[in-house]
């Protein structure tokens, strides 16, 4: 795990990287999974997670927070509660009751959609759209892509951890994307 070159400094993101384990072959064979399950564990490393998310956007004006499931859920609900924003979140289909809008993307390993209740966001709204890692970046235009259906403005997306090798962050249509770490 590498320390992204603007952050090298900060002690927290060392703790960060070093909290996050990389499982060869899963969830099918070629793919070598960032487990962030090991930096939940050790509490140092998520509040220090948490931390700089809400460092990089306090004051932004931001008013929603969309979290993609599943580990989006997990970073984006305290960042929401810290910077005075709602939380939003974005559902594999047929998890949400109600009016959904829905939006089908291609992942690393296969294909998936995205779904959003009718009317969580208004038009108008800023929105910083979260999750764990960005690796062809399908799954964070998709939430792109709802969020501006609904008349939201995206500012920026944030995850943990780019895969910079498959290159995500060049799909995103020149959204500004903030990363923790790269994995190579």
């Amino acid at each position: 795990m590498a320390v992204c070159e603007d952050k090298k400094q900060d002690t927290r993101i060392q703790r960060i990287a070093s909290s996050i384990r990389v499982v060869p072959d899963f969830p099918k064979k070629g793919i070598m999974f960032q487990d962030i399950t090991t930096l939940l564990l050790d509490p140092k490393a998520f509040k220090d997670t948490v931390d700089l998310f809400v460092e990089q956007y306090t004051g932004r004006g931001i008013s929603v927070v969309a979290g993609v499931e599943a580990r989006g859920f997990i970073f984006g609900p305290p960042i929401a509660l810290a910077i005075g924003a709602k939380f939003v979140p974005l559902r594999k289909p047929r998890k949400l009751p109600g009016e959904v809008i829905s939006e089908n993307y291609i992942l690393e390993y296969g294909s998936d959609c995205l779904e959003m209740h009718v009317g969580a966001v208004q038009p108008g709204e800023r929105a910083l759209v979260v999750d764990d890692l960005i690796a062809t970046g399908g799954t964070l235009c998709a939430a792109i892509s709802l969020l501006e259906r609904a008349g939201a403005e995206v500012l920026e997306c944030a995850c943990v951890i780019e895969l910079p090798e498959l290159k995500g962050r060049g799909r995103l249509n020149g959204k500004p994307l903030y990363v923790l770490v790269e994995s190579h």
